[in-house]
């Protein structure tokens, strides 16, 4: 019942932020003898602060459109180029002829945590890969807004997800998995390398990823190590409330999940929060501006399939399935001991509170077959979680390092790996449709 009480004090509060919304227009037209007084400058705050901490954020838009290329500035397109029912591959297309390259710049799917922010938040990554890289992203939908009577989605879907991805972007791909993601797409380039798929990506890059929760434990991962399976079936499940188009499904709603995360750092929120209060009623809009960025994209989030979430913890955080080598995808065994062909890159923050120090290494032992030269670890010094995939650190020191990375283990499209298995032919797995 907890997503229907949300929902109806959203309800309740909407007369409320109307009329906050009707009186901040009245109180900052130039006109009102009222606006640049200390009253009325204090009473702006307040309204604004309610209007603004009452609103539900729909998605936002990447706005990503243009870039520069060779010291050319050239316009970016977003288009869709495949679409399967939780998610669709977005490509930002960059609108430049290449006259002085002998290749099409290196193909990067950058695949988004699908654990309760849109795919937006890795807005800034995308923006520094555009200037030298063919850019994709997965874009996962919001459960809220999948009908109960459609398909559901797990961690199975997710590594067939992946490899449908790859397979469609063909070889020289390179991907990125941000956090959560690290676990399904090192399983689904095991799965890929194991059976000789011809499109097998030619690097691998896990930033900040749960590969073994057992290292460095986080405050995360003992929360999720300290209530069992069925504490979370019935503490944080719960089914879409009426009219939104998923009615009944069941879901871990984003809220919970947001109320979670702002819980770890509530001190850093509240002041966080108090400091635009304060830019407001001083009217430094400047200072306002970044923060108020920040905190409309980190408050948009989207609910997650009930099955996806349950059968995440049971196998990352609970049983610890793929480092201890029991890992199964639809009755195959995923063995990252079977990569050979795909060069590892792992990047860990200092200060990361959400995955600790070790937890991405841990992919370097897992892959006992891949050779020295085809693994790198870098360990990011004062960076946090959020800092390994935006800003500038991110900007100026991570980025360039991924970036070398992958020149260093580029191929030409034109050199397809060598496949291995069944007579060297590969189909993709089954995705449902409907």
């Amino acid at each position: 019942m907890l997503y229907h009480h949300y929902e109806l004090q959203r309800l309740a509060l909407a007369p409320m932020r109307l009329a906050a919304s009707s009186a901040l227009s009245l109180l900052d037209t130039p006109h009102n003898p009222m606006r640049d007084t200390a009253a009325g400058r204090l009473t702006v705050a307040l309204l604004d602060s309610f209007e603004h901490n009452t609103r539900r954020f729909g998605k936002p838009r990447f706005g990503l459109n243009e870039t520069v290329v060779i010291r050319e500035r050239v316009p970016v397109t977003e288009t869709t180029v495949l679409d399967l029912p939780w998610c669709s591959l977005k490509h930002f297309r960059r609108d430049f002829a290449p006259r002085t390259r002998r290749l099409p710049d290196p193909a990067v799917l950058l695949v988004a945590p699908m654990s309760g922010h849109y795919a937006t938040l890795l807005r800034g990554t995308v923006e520094a890969f555009l200037p030298d890289h063919d850019v994709f992203i997965t874009d996962w939908r919001d459960a809220r807004d999948m009908p109960v009577a459609g398909p559901d989605f797990d961690l199975d879907d997710y590594i067939d997800y992946i490899i449908e991805f790859l397979h469609h972007l063909g070889p020289r791909t390179h991907v990125i998995a941000v956090c959560q993601p690290a676990v399904p797409v090192l399983a689904a380039v095991s799965l890929m390398n194991a059976e000789g798929h011809p499109e097998t990506p030619a690097s691998m890059t896990l930033i900040g990823g749960p590969i073994d929760t057992r290292e460095a434990p986080t405050q995360v991962n003992q929360f999720a190590k300290a209530h069992s399976l069925n504490w979370f079936r019935e503490r944080v499940i719960h089914p879409v409330p009426f009219g939104n188009p998923g009615f009944m499904r069941l879901v871990y709603p984003g809220f919970v999940q947001l109320a979670g995360f702002m819980a770890m750092n509530l001190d850093r929120h509240v002041s966080a929060h108090w400091q635009m209060f304060l830019h407001l009623v001083e009217g430094d809009g400047e200072s306002l501006g970044s923060k108020r960025a920040f905190y409309e994209e980190y408050r948009s989030v989207m609910d997650l399939p009930a099955a996806y979430y349950l059968q995440t913890i049971e196998t990352v955080f609970h049983q610890h399935l793929l480092p201890r080598g029991l890992l199964k995808s639809r009755g195959r065994h995923v063995d990252p001991s079977a990569i050979d062909q795909t060069a590892l890159l792992t990047i860990e923050g200092e200060r990361d509170d959400i995955s600790g120090i070790g937890q991405t290494r841990a992919a370097h032992s897992l892959c006992a077959a891949l050779p020295e030269a085809m693994k790198q670890h870098w360990e990011q010094p004062g960076v946090g979680h959020y800092g390994l995939f935006n800003g500038k650190r991110f900007r100026e020191e991570v980025a360039p390092r991924i970036k070398a990375f992958i020149a260093r283990h580029d191929k030409p499209r034109g050199m397809l790996v060598e496949t291995r298995g069944n007579g060297g032919t590969w189909s993709p797995p089954p995705v449902a449709i409907d």
